[in-house]
């Protein structure tokens, strides 16, 4: 299938096998998920009873005081015990091979051709850090500054003069995740960028 670029410029030809396949909402799902779940830091951490230090001895003895029976002070019910299901470190993540990751890349980036949300450019060259030459830039290619800028890779011209542009993001080709393409009401990418992803998805 071919591409026209947002300008109304020339047309570029794409992989079918990438922006031209049907929505697989289940596997975008999983992928969106197990994304999510990798980023979870999974370190909450609290000490149960055999954790906690000092209670080797029973505080009274068992009958005769009028207490009720105690063979600890770090029991839950005491004020420092342990805590009674306590939290432990634990990872979150969830397996999702590599067939299917890209598998659901593909369908989503093919759901945001086809819902008009995605839009290929010339490549940017910028002379230096300027984000009214940035703006510049995206306008004149077609564009208006708001979404996910795709490039090949973010450089220190495109990364600093982005910045300022409130609604812009700007991510590289190895950088690109699936919740940031779902959640993007636009994204803009680069003919430099479009080679390094076709690549990557092939």
């Amino acid at each position: 299938m071919e591409l026209n670029l947002a300008n109304g410029g020339k047309a570029v030809s794409v992989s079918d096998t990438i922006f031209d396949r049907p929505f697989n909402e289940t596997l975008v799902h999983q992928i969106v998920t197990a994304y999510l779940a990798g980023a979870r830091a999974g370190t909450k951490s609290q000490k149960n009873r055999a954790a906690v230090s000092g209670g080797g001895k029973k505080p009274w003895r068992q009958k005769g005081t009028g207490r009720a029976r105690a063979g600890t002070i770090r029991s839950p019910i005491w004020t420092g015990g342990g805590v009674t299901f306590a939290a432990v470190p634990r990872d979150h993540s969830q397996k999702v091979n590599r067939k299917m990751y890209r598998a659901g890349m593909r369908s989503i980036v093919s759901e945001l051709v086809r819902q008009d949300r995605f839009a290929l450019i010339g490549d940017l060259n910028l002379e230096a850090r300027s984000t009214k030459g940035l703006i510049n830039a995206l306008n004149d290619a077609g564009c208006e500054p708001k979404g996910v800028l795709v490039v090949g890779e973010v450089d220190d011209k495109i990364g600093y003069s982005a910045n300022n542009i409130i609604g812009l993001e700007v991510v590289g080709v190895s950088d690109l995740d699936p919740v940031t393409l779902v959640g993007a009401d636009k994204v803009i990418m680069t003919e430099q960028a479009l080679a390094a992803f076709e690549g990557w998805l092939a």
